[in-house]
């Protein structure tokens, strides 16, 4: 059973019903009544024939399959508030259709392009299952998205989500929707639709994963990364919130093998449990970069940090001839890396490519704009340093190497 949720224009007459597949419940960004209500006249007709399930209080029920009508409208009631809360100019769409809308005139743009992103969770929503804590991990499924938009001189306009369970509980759908309403107010985005799927039989009990859409916009013209990258630019370092959302399979196998529970306290931040810790949210680093990027034109590439770590990520914003050396004595690297690193017995160069290690966002500029760009970036919030530069590349080289040695429990 899937519960589709979506917005329209005010101005739109609502369809006139849903077919034999289902019954529609919707999220909307203006928190009015779901889908069901508008679709009661035309499809509860005294006359209609009624599904042989129903026609025998001995007959099977949805409910016996496993798909529980009610709770998806519990959870729909429960969400409407914050899905509301995301609204912003373009997004002001009323409940009913089967899909979302943006007006990109009402948000400013003149002469945009579109550019979408989708991503997950990995294995880090296995450890919000496990401990119960659900209300963070939609925070990282929008910032997955929404830092691979504004890496290519995006602003994120809207995003989707889908939520699939083997069984809804109406508190979890909530507090997952809680979290990414929480992501899109950070990053300035309205949540517009989405889909959660009940699917008994597929996954197993309450488990669930995430997967969400986002689309934003630049003028034209103003897209990153930009084809001038040369050697002696200068790269500045975001700092992370923690491991974000990559790796965690590592993750996971390393507290397996300390013999640790969730429950335990973090052996690197005193005070706090241990999946409470990991399950700190991914940074979003969205307003403060789109703020920068209005304010100075020296940034000249942008590289979010996520799976495949620097080696892998850096090169896909360098044009061909140029490579980046890090300078990894720059960082400060968050406790968390060093006990992965110290209790799973994981190599230098195993930590570079599979985690951030401290280091979110990657930010290109020229030399000559070095102090500007830094002035820019402290002024939205950010305490960035100077992480490397980037340098002719070699036949046969790497395209980023590095400097100096990761040092842990600075």
């Amino acid at each position: 059973m899937a519960f589709g949720h979506a917005t329209v224009p005010t101005n739109r007459p609502a369809p006139p019903c849903v077919d034999g597949a289902g019954v529609v419940l919707a999220r909307d960004a203006a928190g009015s009544s779901p889908a069901r209500e508008i679709f009661r006249p035309s499809c509860e007709m005294p006359d209609m024939p009624q599904p042989p399930e129903n026609r025998s209080k001995n007959g099977l029920t949805y409910a016996e399959a496993g798909v529980d009508i009610d709770a998806g409208n519990a959870m729909v009631e429960a969400i409407k508030p914050l899905v509301r809360s995301t609204r912003r100019p373009g997004a002001d769409g009323e409940i009913g259709g089967f899909g979302g809308l943006f007006d990109l005139k009402a948000a400013g743009f003149k002469d945009p392009v579109l550019v979408a992103a989708n991503d997950g969770v990995g294995t880090k929503v296995k450890i919000a299952i496990e401990t119960g804590i659900n209300d963070t991990v939609g925070i990282d499924l929008v910032a997955m998205c929404v830092n691979d938009l504004v890496v290519q001189g995006a602003e994120p306009l809207f995003f989707l989500d889908y939520y699939a369970t083997g069984r809804l509980d109406p508190a979890v759908g909530t507090a997952i929707v809680a979290g990414i309403a929480e992501g899109c107010r950070q990053a300035g985005c309205a949540l517009i639709g989405g889909e959660t799927a009940e699917m008994p039989g597929v996954y197993s009990g309450t488990d669930y994963d995430l997967a969400g859409f986002a689309v934003g916009a630049a003028e034209r013209g103003r897209l990153l990364p930009r084809g001038d990258v040369t050697p002696g630019d200068v790269i500045i370092g975001l700092a992370s919130s923690g491991v974000h959302s990559n790796g965690f399979s590592l993750v996971r196998k390393v507290v397996s093998l300390s013999g640790l529970g969730w429950d335990a306290e973090a052996p690197f931040a005193p005070g706090k449990r241990l999946g409470e810790a990991l399950l700190t949210p991914t940074r979003i680093y969205v307003k403060g970069l789109i703020a920068a990027l209005k304010e100075t034109d020296a940034i000249k590439a942008l590289a979010h940090i996520t799976g495949g770590g620097f080696p892998d990520n850096i090169p896909r914003v360098l044009p061909e001839g140029v490579a980046a050396r890090l300078d990894l004595d720059a960082i400060e690297v968050p406790p968390v890396f060093g006990w992965l690193a110290s209790e799973g017995g994981i190599a230098e160069a195993e930590m570079l490519r599979t985690f951030n290690c401290g280091v979110g966002m990657i930010v290109v500029v020229p030399a000559a704009a070095k102090e500007q760009a830094l002035a820019s970036l402290t002024r939205q919030g950010e305490a960035p340093f100077v992480f490397g530069e980037i340098v002719p590349a070699r036949e046969g080289a790497a395209r980023v190497t590095t400097t100096g040695s990761l040092r842990h429990g600075r």
